[in-house]
């Protein structure tokens, strides 16, 4: 799978478990971000300078921690986020 496909694919399983993705021009080290909780809703943050694979990376750890035996995962990015944890 091409890392722009997987990056995708990521984002909408983020989407399916109700987390919000945004791309945000953040200061500092090139591919930060992160997941984080503002009022009560899940985010995942990523600088929009992150290389794709560093975007796949960060959206597959940030996942990591939220069970998807609720929602369809393509097993190429299941296992990613299985690897990431």
């Amino acid at each position: 799978m091409k890392l722009d496909d997987l990056v995708s694919e990521l984002e909408a399983v983020a989407q399916k478990k109700g987390i919000r993705v945004a791309y945000e021009a953040l200061a500092g080290e090139v591919g930060g971000g992160g997941l984080c909780k503002v009022k009560g809703e899940y985010r995942i943050i990523v600088d929009k300078r992150a290389t794709p694979g560093e975007r796949a990376s960060l959206l597959a750890q940030s996942l990591a921690g939220f069970p998807l035996d609720d929602v369809f995962v393509a097993p190429e990015v299941r296992d990613l986020i299985e690897r990431s944890a």
